[in-house]
Formats: C-alpha cells, sequence, structure tokens
C-alpha cells in the first residue's frame, strides 16, 4: 500500500471523470437529525440531479419527523469561516440559503453573497411557525433586507410567502403568483417559485412567476399524507439543476417533477411524517427480476451518463 505522503508518480493524470467534475453548489442550511430537511436533504437531492453540494452548517435542529422542538445557531464567525474557506478553493455556480437561524448569521452570508454577486442565489423560506414570534419577526425581517436583494429565485410555500410578503392583504380573493412576485420585486427579486397553491379539484399548484408574468404552472395530485422536507427537496434541487447549466424555465420544470416522484416515493421512517424518497430513480423494479427473487441494484440498473440529472 501506497503511504499518504507518497507523491503520485509523474506519469498518473487526472482521469476525464475527475477533469470533468459536477458543478458545485454552496448551501447554507441547518444540520436536521431526522434527515427530513436541511443539509442532509441538500446533499442528497444535489446530488441525484448531478451536482456536487458544498454544505456550510448555520446550526442544528432540534427535532423528530413529527416536528421542530427547537434550533440552536452557530457562531456566525463559525458560518463565515467555513465558506470562505471552501469559496477560496472551490468554484460555485449557485448559492442556496435555507434557514440560517438568526439575523447574525443572515448578515454574514449577505456579505459573501454580495462579494460573489455574479453568482445566482436561490433562497428558500420555510415555514417558521414552530418558533416565537419575536424570534420569527427578527429573522424575517433580517432576511427582507439583508437576503433578497441578492436573491435570485425566491422559493416558498404560498401561504409562508403570503404572511410574510403580503401581511396587509384585503382583497377577497387570495393572492396569485404575481402578486407575491411584485412584491418580492419590490425588494429585489426577479423570480419567485410558489408552492402550493390549492385548488378544489384536490390538485395543487407550483407557479413560477415574475412581477409581469407567470412563466412555468405545473399542478398535481393531492397526496393523502403529510410531508416533511418537501421545501429543501425542491429548492436545493432546482438550484442544482440551474448549477448543470440548465434554464430556469426547464430547471423548474424538472426540480418540480423531482420533487412530486419524491414525495410519490415518500417513506416513513418514525412515528411522525412521510419524508420525500430523493433517490426514487435508484428502486429496483421486481418484474424485471426474471426469478422472481430480489436483488440490490448495481450500476447496470442505471442506463444514465454520471453527472446528469438521474431522474
Amino acid at each position: 500500500m501506497t503511504p499518504e505522503n507518497t507523491p503520485l508518480s509523474h506519469d498518473v493524470t487526472l482521469s476525464d471523470e475527475v477533469a470533468s467534475a459536477p458543478p458545485c453548489v454552496l448551501v447554507f442550511n441547518a444540520n436536521d437529525p431526522c434527515g427530513a430537511g436541511g443539509l442532509s436533504a441538500d446533499v442528497l437531492a444535489s446530488a441525484s440531479v448531478g451536482a456536487h453540494a458544498l454544505p456550510v452548517v448555520t446550526g442544528a435542529y432540534m427535532r423528530d419527523t413529527a416536528e421542530i422542538f427547537d434550533h440552536i445557531a452557530f457562531d456566525e464567525e463559525a458560518v463565515t469561516e467555513q465558506a470562505r474557506s471552501v469559496l477560496e478553493d472551490v468554484s460555485v455556480q449557485v448559492i442556496k440559503v435555507g434557514f440560517c437561524g438568526n439575523p447574525e448569521n443572515l448578515s454574514a452570508i449577505a456579505e459573501i453573497t454580495t462579494d460573489y454577486a455574479e453568482v445566482p442565489v436561490v433562497a428558500y423560506m420555510p415555514n417558521l411557525s414552530w418558533w416565537e414570534d419575536e424570534h420569527i419577526d427578527a429573522y424575517l425581517d433580517a432576511f427582507r433586507e439583508l437576503i433578497l436583494p441578492q436573491t435570485t429565485v425566491l422559493v416558498g410555500n404560498h401561504n409562508t410567502l403570503w404572511r410574510w410578503l403580503l401581511p396587509d392583504w384585503d382583497q377577497t380573493r387570495s393572492p396569485g403568483p404575481r402578486d407575491l412576485a411584485r412584491a418580492a420585486a419590490d425588494m429585489g427579486v426577479p423570480y419567485v417559485l410558489v408552492t402550493g397553491i390549492n385548488h378544489p379539484d384536490q390538485q395543487v399548484e407550483n407557479a413560477l412567476a415574475t412581477a409581469h408574468t407567470v412563466m412555468v404552472s405545473e399542478r398535481f395530485e393531492r397526496f393523502d399524507a403529510v410531508f416533511a422536507g418537501a421545501g429543501d427537496t425542491l429548492s436545493i434541487t432546482l438550484a442544482a439543476l440551474l448549477a448543470t447549466g440548465t434554464d430556469l424555465e426547464a430547471a423548474t420544470h424538472e426540480a418540480l417533477h423531482f420533487l412530486d416522484q419524491s414525495l410519490n416515493s415518500g417513506f416513513r421512517p418514525g412515528m411522525g411524517h412521510v419524508l420525500p424518497d430523493r433517490l426514487f430513480w435508484a428502486e429496483v423494479d421486481d418484474e424485471d427480476n426474471d426469478d422472481g427473487e430480489e436483488r440490490p441494484a448495481t450500476a447496470e440498473d442505471f442506463s444514465l451518463p454520471r453527472f446528469e440529472t438521474k431522474h
């Protein structure tokens, strides 16, 4: 065995696979010990669609699959040092901002995204109803002032974005995607991906909108289950697809269908909610097994090129 500190022979060169490494997404998010969302979801979903996640830990949830009990935020200097260290070494195609814990971390992240202004930012606003009101208000205010002006695509549930961006909405109808996009545009966000728009026909609409038009609209059948981690899955998948060079409309279509299939193949590891299966594409079809016996998946089961979208 060659010792770790022994230099490689001069005739050893990088393989084509190493030279054509997958695109990288810098991810700011909290650790989720149950794997519903957070950084573990980001890493798994981004890899599933052909990108490499660079996870920066902003804090940690105290939670199980049923609910979030608390959250502990990292010190902003720790967040900054993590990100600066990897950014000095690795070229990043997209930045995703998930849950960052406190206004101080948001301020640190805003400084970083300002320094890398040419890199698109996908920002996800989760449901924060588990948190105390004063923490929610401080976090939303800081996100609005610091992160939104640098955000390329804002992702969030219809009700969450409604309460945040249009708290004084007084019309009889609920705000549509363009209404939310107009409110976001006032703070510098060009695109908003609104999820979970309810329809009476048991369908849920998801729409990518600007202040002027709805660019993408997809409807899916409502699942008879409660999921945890759908928003993180969608936002990181969109960021990863954009990092691979897919244009925004096509990336939105693909990300929405990836999420739908992840939810359709969802599983319940504990006693709480169902989690998306971000590796749904790796399932083996028993009908293809002639002898009727289960067998593990192998590389031959996937006639898919490396580093390309797996679904």
